[in-house]
C-alpha cells in the first residue's frame, strides 16, 4: 500500500508573487496578494513524488474570527480536475521529484483581509493529513478587470494606488497653494494598522462574521474605513479640533504625513490622536484607501458649502458694520473643504454611476447613525440625483448650494443678496505623473450660469422635497436630524437682480499688495456709478478673523466711508490695516475676511461686498548637499526666513519623507 503523501516544507513565494501582485513595496518577506490574480507556491514533500489519481489535495482558506462557507469568509477547493462550487481555484503548475508547484486564485470578489491557508492531503486508503501553509493577506486589485476597483490606465494606477506622496492644496480660490503630504502606504507596519482599523469599527465589534463577509465590496469597506477616520463614533483615528486650543494634542497644520498618526494610534491602544482638520483626515483615508487596494485621491473643493438642514442653501448674516455674525443655523462657508474620491464600481446604482465616488471622512453630519460620507457618485453630483446612496444630497450641497446673505437689523432679518455662483470654486487635486494643479470643477456641475446647471439645481431641489414628502432618500441625504427644508427662492427664471443693479452702483475691493504674514494690508475699495445720477454713498468697512470652517472671530477694524459719485464717476476709497493691529487677531489659518455694507441715500437697497484673504508666509527652500545614494547618509539644507519685524522664539522645523525616515522628525 502507498504511503501517505507527507509536506515537510513550504515555500509560499512571497518576494516573486509579491512582485508580481504589485505588493513588493510593503514587503518581500511576508505573502500579500491581490485577489483575481494567481499566485504560485511550492509544497515538498518528505517521502515521494506527488501521484495524481493516488493522492488528493484540497486547499481551504479562511478569514475573519468565524470562517463560513455560506458567507464566503472560508473557500475549500481542490487542484484542477475536481470541481467543486468554490470559486476560487487551484492548478497544478510543475511536478518534481518530491515537489510540487501550485498555482491558486481567489475570485475578484473576494473579501480583503488576513487569510490563513491550510492544504488537506488524501492518499487512497490512508487517512487526512491537515497542514497550515501559512498566512497571507488580501488586497484590492485594481489590475484585475473583473475586480470592482478595476482602472484600466497604468498611469492612473500608479499615481492613485502607487504614489505614495502627493500634495493637498489650501488657502483660497485667489491664492491657491500645495501643501505637500507623505501618503507612506507602504511604510513598516502601515498595511497592519489599516487591517486592525478595520477590526476596531462598530461593525466589526457587533458582527464580526458579517463584517468580514461584505469586505469584498469596496462600496462598503470605504464606508467603514471613513466613519473609523474620525473618533466621532468609536475609537478612530483622528479627533477633530476646528478651535484655537491645540496645547493637548498637535496641531493640525504641524501633521505632514499620515504614517505619524497611524503609528501613534497603534501605539496607543487605538486612542484617537489629536487632532485634525479636514485635510488630515482626507489624507489619512487616502493612504489607507490606497494600501488596502482602492484607487484614491484627495480632493480639494474652494468654498466649500456645508448646508445643515437640506435646502441646499448656505445662509450667511451681516450686521450694519458689515460684519458676518455666528450662524444660528451653523450653515457655512468652508474656505476649502478636503474629500477623497475613490474608484469603483457602483452595482448598487443604476448603470453610469460608477467611478469616481465622493468620501468624506471629515465628521460634519451622520450618515446612517454613523459620521462618515459616501461613497456618493461624482457624475450623480453633476446630475442632480440626490436621491441615489449615499449622502449625495449634502455633497451636492458642498459644490453647488447658493449662498443667501441676510442683514440683522433692530431684531429682523432683511435679504440681501442671493449668489448662485460662490459656493464650489476649483475643485483641485493632483495631476497624473505630475505635481501640476488639476482643476476638476466641470466633473461636479456644469459651468456657472448655465441652463444645464441651473436645471440640475432645480432637479436636485424636486428630487429633495419629494424625498421628504415620501419620509425618505438616499441614505444620510439629506443630514439627519436636519429641519425640512425652507422654500429656495431660486429657479430656471432669470435670477433676481443685485442690489448694485438697483442702484446702479458697484462696490468691489481690490488688493494694492500681496497680503503677506508681517506686512500692513493695503487694499482700496472701488466704488463705480453706474447710472446717470449722482449718488451719495455711506459704506461701512470691517474686518474679522475667520476660522477654517468659516466661523467668524469678532472685528478688530472697521471704518466708515462717505463718497459722491457723480454720473459714471469711478472713485476709491483707501484703506489700511497695520500688522501691530491684526497679529494678535489672527487664527491658526490666518484667514481675514474685510466686508463692506453700502447704503445710497436714495434707495433702501443696500450692497454687501466681502473679500478672503489668506495671510502668505515665505516657502521653505531644500538643497541636497551631494549626490543622493542609495543606503548612503545624505545630507540637505533647508532655507526658511522670517517675515516678521520682531525675533521669533522655540521654533520647530518637522521633517519627514517615505523610506527616508523611520518616524517623523522634529528639530527644534
Amino acid at each position: 500500500m502507498a504511503q501517505g503523501l507527507e509536506v515537510a516544507l513550504i515555500d509560499l513565494q512571497s518576494s516573486w508573487n509579491n512582485v508580481r501582485h504589485h505588493t513588493e513595496e510593503i514587503s518581500s518577506n511576508r505573502l500579500l496578494l491581490r485577489r483575481g490574480q494567481s499566485f504560485n507556491i511550492t509544497l515538498y514533500f518528505r517521502n515521494r513524488a506527488f501521484q495524481p489519481g493516488l493522492d488528493d489535495i484540497i486547499f481551504v482558506a479562511e478569514t475573519g474570527p468565524l470562517p463560513d462557507l455560506a458567507k464566503g469568509t472560508r473557500a475549500v477547493f481542490s487542484l484542477a480536475g475536481h470541481s467543486g462550487p468554490s470559486p476560487w481555484i487551484a492548478s497544478l503548475e510543475t511536478l518534481g521529484a518530491t515537489s510540487l508547484e501550485v498555482s491558486l486564485c481567489a475570485p475578484p470578489t473576494a473579501a480583503v483581509g488576513r487569510y490563513l491557508l491550510k492544504v488537506h492531503i488524501k492518499s487512497l486508503q490512508g487517512p487526512v493529513t491537515a497542514y497550515q501553509l501559512g498566512e497571507f493577506i488580501l488586497l484590492f486589485n485594481p489590475w484585475c478587470p473583473g475586480d470592482a476597483v478595476y482602472l484600466d490606465s497604468e498611469p492612473q494606477r500608479q499615481e492613485y494606488v502607487v504614489n505614495d506622496y502627493g500634495f493637498i492644496y489650501q488657502g483660497n480660490k485667489n491664492w491657491i497653494r500645495p501643501c505637500p503630504w507623505n501618503y507612506g502606504q507602504f511604510e513598516e507596519n502601515i498595511i497592519d494598522i489599516c487591517l486592525e482599523l478595520l477590526d476596531k469599527s462598530l461593525n466589526f465589534q457587533i458582527d464580526p462574521a458579517t463584517d468580514c463577509a461584505l469586505r469584498g465590496s469596496p462600496v462598503y469597506v470605504s464606508r467603514v474605513v471613513c466613519a473609523m477616520i474620525n473618533s466621532n463614533d468609536d475609537n478612530g483615528v483622528l479627533n477633530g479640533n476646528w478651535g484655537e486650543k491645540y496645547s493637548d494634542g498637535i496641531n493640525p497644520t504641524e501633521w505632514t504625513g499620515s504614517v505619524a498618526i497611524l503609528k501613534q494610534w497603534h501605539a496607543t491602544g487605538c486612542q484617537p490622536v489629536r487632532y485634525g482638520q479636514c485635510w488630515v483626515f482626507a489624507a489619512v483615508m487616502c493612504t489607507v484607501m490606497r494600501c488596502l487596494g482602492i484607487p484614491t485621491r484627495v480632493i480639494t473643493n474652494f468654498d466649500s458649502g456645508h448646508d445643515t438642514d437640506g435646502n441646499l442653501i448656505i445662509d450667511e448674516y451681516y450686521d450694519s458694520t458689515g460684519r458676518i455674525l455666528e450662524n444660528k443655523k451653523k450653515d457655512t462657508v468652508w474656505n476649502f473643504h478636503v474629500w477623497n474620491e475613490c474608484w469603483m464600481a457602483r452595482k448598487d446604482l443604476p448603470p453610469g454611476y460608477g467611478g469616481w465616488q465622493v468620501l468624506d471622512a471629515t465628521p460634519q453630519e451622520t450618515s446612517n447613525g454613523l459620521y462618515c460620507c459616501g461613497p456618493a457618485s461624482v457624475r450623480a453630483i453633476k446630475e442632480g440625483e440626490v436621491d441615489l446612496n449615499y449622502d449625495t444630497a449634502f455633497t451636492f450641497s458642498m459644490v453647488n448650494a447658493d449662498c443667501m446673505s441676510w442683514l440683522v437689523f433692530g431684531g429682523k432679518e432683511e435679504k440681501l443678496h442671493r449668489d448662485t455662483s460662490s459656493v464650489g470654486n476649483f475643485i483641485s487635486t493632483k495631476s497624473i505623473q505630475s505635481d501640476e494643479r488639476d482643476d476638476i470643477t466641470q466633473n461636479y456641475k456644469y459651468a456657472e450660469g448655465s441652463p444645464q446647471e441651473r436645471e440640475m439645481f432645480l432637479k436636485a431641489l424636486q428630487k429633495l422635497k419629494a424625498g421628504r414628502s415620501q419620509g425618505f432618500l438616499g441614505a444620510g441625504s439629506p443630514p439627519s436630524g436636519s429641519m425640512p427644508p425652507r422654500a429656495s427662492p431660486r429657479s430656471l427664471d432669470t435670477p433676481s437682480l443685485r442690489p448694485s443693479d438697483v442702484v446702479r452702483v458697484s462696490l468691489k475691493f481690490q488688493m494694492l499688495d500681496p497680503p503677506d504674514m508681517g506686512q500692513d494690508i493695503r487694499f482700496v475699495l472701488l466704488a463705480l456709478n453706474m447710472s446717470a445720477q449722482f449718488k451719495d454713498l455711506k459704506v461701512n468697512l470691517s474686518a474679522q478673523s475667520l476660522l477654517h470652517d468659516g466661523s467668524p472671530l469678532p472685528p478688530f477694524w472697521q471704518d466708515t466711508a462717505f463718497i459722491t459719485l457723480s454720473p459714471e464717476e469711478a472713485k476709491s476709497h483707501p484703506c489700511k490695516i497695520p500688522y501691530s493691529q491684526y497679529s494678535q487677531y489672527l487664527s491658526t489659518d490666518k484667514l481675514i475676511r474685510i466686508s463692506a455694507l453700502g447704503e445710497e441715500k436714495s434707495s433702501p437697497e443696500k450692497i454687501l461686498v466681502n473679500k478672503i484673504i489668506t495671510l502668505a508666509y515665505p516657502g521653505i527652500m531644500i538643497n541636497v548637499l551631494g549626490a543622493a545614494i542609495v543606503n548612503q547618509p545624505l545630507s540637505i539644507q533647508v532655507i526658511f526666513s522670517n517675515p516678521l519685524s520682531e525675533q521669533v522664539a522655540d521654533c520647530v522645523l518637522t521633517v519627514e519623507g517615505s523610506g527616508l525616515f523611520r518616524k517623523q522628525q522634529r528639530v527644534l
